[in-house]
């Protein structure tokens, strides 16, 4: 039953090399909010075992890279028994010489009946040079399970930036809405108002840089 909220902010422009090694015992509740703004090299590496029935883990993540930032984050949730959950969504957006990389694994154990997992990443590419590369992963082995995973690269919607332009907001602005919009269902997953505002203040000032 017990429960732990992390929220990690990265925005200085030197090397982050981490790693959260977390433990989630019977109806536990673990949740992390990783925002990447700045660093030369960032590595995030975040293992999640789900050890006891009723446990659910939470990890959702935000990257705004710019300059030649390179910025890995690698998770790993194991369900270990029966009866757990984890919900899964990192966005990021790309630009200049910037790198981005997703890897995320859920793993099932043949054990781990009635498992819930769902894992999302999404990205938007601004640039020529700008990079990302995704890798979502599932191995199951349990049989009465409700999984997912998915991930897309692209760009900024033309579609929504013409109908923007046509109403007459400029091209920097429609840009900059359509990025804060990309983000929003990642910050309205915290729960804590008064960090969520200050975070939404931070990431406002990056969009404008990017």
């Amino acid at each position: 039953g017990a429960e732990l909220l992390v929220h990690k902010l990265q925005r200085d422009g030197a090397a982050h090399i981490s790693q959260e090694n977390v433990q989630v015992d019977a109806k536990g509740h673990f949740s992390i909010s990783t925002t990447t703004l700045e660093g030369s090299l960032v590595r995030n590496d975040l293992n999640v075992s789900l050890a006891g029935p009723g446990a659910h883990a939470e990890l959702n993540g935000i990257y705004l890279l710019n300059g030649t930032t390179h910025c890995d984050n690698h998770t790993y949730i194991g369900h270990h028994v029966p009866d757990c959950t984890s919900d899964e969504l990192y966005k990021g957006i790309v630009s200049d010489r910037a790198t981005g990389v997703f890897n995320g694994k859920v793993y099932v154990k043949q054990d781990a009946q009635r498992t819930r997992a769902y894992q999302s990443n999404a990205n938007i590419l601004q640039g020529d040079h700008a990079k990302v590369y995704s890798k979502p992963e599932l191995e199951i082995y349990a049989d009465d399970v409700k999984c997912s995973h998915g991930c897309t690269i692209g760009r900024l919607d033309e579609k929504a930036l013409f109908y923007l332009r046509s109403r007459g907001v400029s091209e920097v602005e429609a840009r900059q809405l359509l990025a804060h919009a990309f983000t929003t269902d990642v910050l309205e997953r915290i729960k804590n108002t008064e960090w969520k505002e200050y975070l939404t203040g931070l990431i406002d000032q990056k969009l404008d840089t990017l």
